[in-house]
């Protein structure tokens, strides 16, 4: 008993915590599958080794082709056996084994035997083994069974077939398209499992069929079907269906979401609350319904019912506060709750959707239980603080105090990222709150062990700190960088440091000793900056400051590496142009700006490799806004940018067209060159030809002194 406890102790320690498969070896296991060919059979003992099979592999051990062969052939001696247990055992490693070893459709034969037998048992887990291991080929001679199998009246020998039948069709679509009858009787099962898996595969079936799938839906919408899973799919096939009609709400498929609002199942009335919540372009009067379930929802005894609700008002929250401002009360009422994950989307929900009065007694409900939830929803938290910021500017103060003690708080990367994310854009959009909440920065990098928020803070300092009252305060901060940090932090303080030198000629003096001192640097890149600054620094020119220092390379990092690449891998007398690189753009989450031509443009010559590599970067670009996806693939973007305006005019506008199918857009590229001004709302105005329809235009919603923007038209 003794030694018992101590090996016990001992795993504990070692990690093991009780888990009898902890030191597994594979060879050993394969060692032990010899016991398979013993004569009786000994079931109990088989069952052990193929579960430790089973866990090796579910551990992402390799086997080889050799090895899962013979296991897979010494498996298949276990079929002599009529032990249920085992024989299902069989059926689980015969599945795991069937990609990796060979002549798996030697077992076809039993498979079929004990799918088309009297033991129930056997049938469901050998139908979901057989077509596991069956190829397109093969499928032709099992299709029979198959069917019988669909309308079987052992429910789970149903269930399995048409589950089996869905995995089918990803490699034979075709030969499963026939059992459509058997699956059209199946859906009239009383079983709710069953008429679940019959709906999901006839609408399967039929997908690609926009007819048949409309005439499904109104067949079932009409009947009422028994299973609640059942209701929650043809939910989602509604949902499908009404954004690829665009017709709003005046469809019979959102009368029929509407009216499941009403369905005794609380799983159905939450699917289409979800639903009408998740929909474009709805009012606060059709979310009304969906919010009101919601609300009935936050009371409920059931946590997942409680979560679940707070979860989507939050998400209504972020474009229909108003309509969430009904619930408020019933929102306060969870922030006491037991489970912590409500409680704070409660309160980040309540944030979202109250008034300006109620900040201060909110915040403090907050750092109540901050240390007791998850990283996870701590950003949830820090999201709705951004957000809050933005709506009352006015309380910055008491959000970026609340903020800097969440970054002192122990934390992972996602975690800090987020905060500091979200002090920058309070630093950005809200000049009271930039000398704050760049010292509360320069308090967070003297402990900082993340290098990319390090660099990314040092970086900020360096743009805006020497535009502060005070710029020599954050001086001490960026050099304390360079003594104690890592060489890609020591590098990012260098450049910080000569920017501080560019902008200030009364700092320009301590700058340069200091950078003189990083001129001895271990590291070569820390070593290189320093040189190149300080050289640049001693000319004391503005223009070359402007330039080289305070302004930096304003194109397509992307962009700038393929172009590189590509004239690398063909080398020409004349030098590399860097006017060939796209300017970098931002995502500007607006609705596209397309001119629609009523034909087809014709096509153009073919570029060059090094315009092709542009489009490529330009299709990146456009990919990366959502509303350009309707669209379709790019065809072209022309080879070099048109300049539209002479590169000394108070605005520099650069002009690339992109051509798709039906549609062109033009982006235009505009740089303020006005340090005193910042524009708002930019955009180019556009006169078009005949043929020729203006269907939107995107805004750059904000022009900053030399940081390009970008509007579509």
């Amino acid at each position: 008993m003794m030694l018992y406890l101590r090996r016990d102790k001992k795993d504990e320690e070692n990690g093991a915590s009780g888990n009898p498969f902890h030191n597994l070896e594979k060879t050993a296991v394969l060692q032990e599958a010899r016991v398979f060919n013993e004569t009786p059979i000994n079931p109990r003992r088989c069952i052990h080794i193929l579960t430790k099979f089973l866990y090796i592999l579910n551990q992402g051990e390799q086997f080889s082709t050799t090895e899962a062969t013979e296991a897979f052939f010494a498996t298949t001696k276990l079929f002599q056996s009529k032990d249920v247990t085992l024989r299902r055992m069989v059926y689980m490693l015969i599945k795991e084994l069937s990609n990796i070893a060979e002549d798996v459709i030697i077992v076809t034969s039993s498979l079929t035997k004990d799918m088309t037998g009297k033991e129930d048992l056997y049938r469901a887990a050998a139908i979901r083994t057989l077509c596991r291991i069956t190829d397109s080929t093969m499928l032709q001679g099992i299709e029979r069974y198959m069917k019988q199998a669909i309308v079987d009246k052992a429910h789970s020998v149903s269930s399995a077939a048409m589950v089996s039948s869905l995995h089918l069709m990803n490699t034979s679509n075709d030969v499963v398209k026939r059992w459509v009858n058997e699956a059209q009787e199946a859906v009239n099962s009383d079983n709710i499992m069953v008429q679940y898996h019959a709906l999901g595969l006839l609408y399967r079936i039929k997908k690609t069929d926009r007819l048949a799938v409309t005439k499904l839906v109104s067949k079932f919408t009409r009947s009422s079907l028994r299973s609640p899973y059942a209701f929650c799919l043809l939910i989602r096939i509604a949902c499908k269906l009404l954004a690829e009609e665009d017709s709003g709400t005046d469809s019979p498929y959102f009368e029929f979401i509407e009216n499941c609002l009403r369905h005794k199942s609380e799983m159905v009335i939450y699917e289409a609350a979800h639903a009408i919540v998740n929909m474009k372009q709805t009012t606060a009067r059709e979310l009304a319904p969906a919010v009101s379930v919601l609300q009935l929802f936050c009371s409920s005894p059931k946590p997942t019912l409680r979560f679940a609700a707070v979860r989507t008002l939050n998400k209504v929250a972020m474009t229909h506060p108003a309509a969430v401002t009904a619930c408020n009360l019933d929102l306060e009422n969870l922030i006491t709750d037991v489970n912590r994950s409500i409680a704070t989307l409660a309160i980040t929900t309540l944030l979202k959707t109250g008034s300006e009065s109620s900040i201060d007694r909110l915040m403090k409900q907050i750092s109540g239980f901050m240390s007791e939830i998850s990283d996870e929803f701590k950003i949830v938290v820090v999201e709705a603080i951004r957000s809050l910021c933005f709506k009352f500017p006015k309380k910055h103060g008491i959000m970026m105090n609340f903020l800097t003690s969440m970054l002192r708080d122990e934390g992972g990367f996602e975690y800090k990222k987020a905060i500091v994310d979200t002090i920058i854009s309070i630093i950005d959009e809200n000049p009271e709150a930039k000398e704050s909440g760049l010292s509360h920065l320069c308090e967070f990098i003297e402990d900082c062990e993340h290098t990319v928020l390090a660099t990314r803070i040092l970086h900020l300092l360096g743009r805006e700190g020497p535009r502060t009252t005070f710029p020599s305060k954050y001086i001490r901060y960026v050099y304390n960088r360079i003594v104690l940090e890592n060489s890609a932090v020591r590098a990012a303080a260098v450049s910080s440091l000569a920017k501080f030198g560019a902008h200030s000629e009364e700092l320009l003096g301590n700058v340069l000793v200091l950078l003189r001192r990083c001129l001895l640097d271990t590291d070569d890149e820390v070593r290189d900056r320093a040189i190149f600054y300080v050289n640049l620094l001693e000319q004391q020119q503005r223009q070359m400051n402007s330039a080289y220092i305070l302004n930096g390379l304003q194109v397509s990092i992307i962009g700038l590496e393929k172009a590189l690449h590509q004239y690398t891998l063909e080398p020409s007398e004349c030098p590399f142009d860097i006017k060939s690189v796209p300017l970098e753009t931002h995502v500007i989450s607006a609705e596209p700006i397309r001119v629609h031509a009523d034909s087809t443009p014709a096509a153009a010559k073919s570029a060059d490799k090094i315009s092709a590599t542009r489009q490529d970067i330009f299709a990146e670009q456009l990919g990366a806004i959502p509303q350009f996806s309707s669209l379709g693939p790019l065809f072209k973007s022309s080879s070099m940018p048109l300049e539209l305006t002479e590169s000394e005019t108070e605005y520099v506008i650069q002009c690339v067209k992109h051509t798709f199918q039906h549609h062109m857009v033009f982006q235009f590229d505009c740089t303020n060159t006005l340090n005193d001004q910042i524009l708002e709302n930019v955009f180019v105005e556009v006169e078009p030809p005949e043929d020729f329809e203006i269907m939107s235009t995107i805004h750059c919603p904000k022009l900053k002194y030399n940081v390009p923007g970008t509007t579509y038209t």
